[in-house]
């Protein structure tokens, strides 16, 4: 999973200072094999999180103000032909009071089949209410391809643990119920790293033993293993685990996590991923369905 530059610590803890500028548009991206053995391709999963304090409120009816945003979506081909396009409008819940500094940001996720190959995802954020430098839009080249090797899919950051489910969903994947933290980010009171990941391209069968690394950016390092994961046939090997967040201070840090063959020792494949902490911001609520 890749994110598109833009500052987590800035936005999701974002001030009201911050509405004279642009609306903010943080877009991730995770990569895995489609699991429909019989459509060859990948399945692009983008959750998309709004900063909703730089928009603009207009009053609805008196001590009654809202925001609204559309959000355009789109991946093109390498030719600059759409692949897929989705428009979704957001409005934040009703405030009675446009200074309470408290303006939770929305997410929310898609799921994208496509075949393999290279495209652009776009994303394109117009406040409503406001003319003037009221737009803001980011790119992300993506590269879908079938593994030739043994292969982690994009690390998934979750904010509560990956619960067994049945049902079929967009939050759903490898046969667990997924709640994404919003942009990576763990805030106050937040005391475990939960996350999902597939192990692809190796035989079916095959022990591996999986090794997760968590450091932080002035050093602060943990280390843990998990219990030995026998790998699927025909199908990515869904991939779940939590590790403490305890020693960690406030700021960046990444989790690495390495498979090795638990007969030979050989190192199958690695995979990392950064988010934030913080020790005094509450974290946004997890994704949900947009209307």
């Amino acid at each position: 999973m890749r994110v598109l530059p833009i500052s987590l610590s800035l936005t999701l803890a974002a001030t009201l200072s911050a509405q004279a500028g642009p609306p903010q548009l943080i877009l991730q991206v995770a990569k895995f094999r489609n699991l429909d053995q019989v459509q060859k391709g990948g399945e692009v999963e983008i959750s998309v999180v709004v900063p909703t304090q730089p928009l603009t409120y207009r009053q609805r009816a008196p001590k009654s103000f809202q925001s609204s945003a559309v959000v355009d979506l789109d991946i093109l081909k390498a030719d600059g032909t759409s692949a897929w396009h989705e428009t979704v409008t957001l409005k934040p819940p009703v405030l009675s009071d446009t200074t309470i500094a408290i303006k939770n940001p929305l997410s929310f996720l898609k799921r994208v089949t496509v075949p393999d190959g290279t495209y652009t995802l776009r994303g394109r954020i117009r406040d409503q209410y406001k003319s003037a430098n009221g737009e803001t839009t980011v790119e992300q080249s993506l590269v879908i391809a079938a593994p030739t090797a043994p292969t982690f899919s994009d690390l998934v950051f979750l904010a509560k643990p990956a619960a067994k489910a049945g049902a079929e969903s967009v939050f759903n994947r490898g046969g667990y119920l997924l709640t994404r933290a919003a942009g990576g980010f763990y805030g106050r009171g937040t005391e475990n790293l939960y996350f999902y990941t597939e192990l692809n391209a190796v035989p079916a069968g095959r022990s591996v033993r999986l090794h997760y690394h968590l450091s932080a950016e002035d050093g602060t390092a943990a280390d843990a293993d998990a219990p030995l994961v026998t790998t699927q046939g025909g199908r990515p090997t869904p991939i779940v685990g939590q590790l403490p967040l305890g020693p960690l201070p406030a700021g960046h840090f990444t989790l690495t996590i390495e498979a090795r063959d638990a007969a030979t020792k050989k190192v199958l494949a690695t995979q990392s991923q950064g988010g934030q902490r913080s020790l005094t911001e509450y974290a946004p609520a997890g994704a949900a369905v947009p209307r």
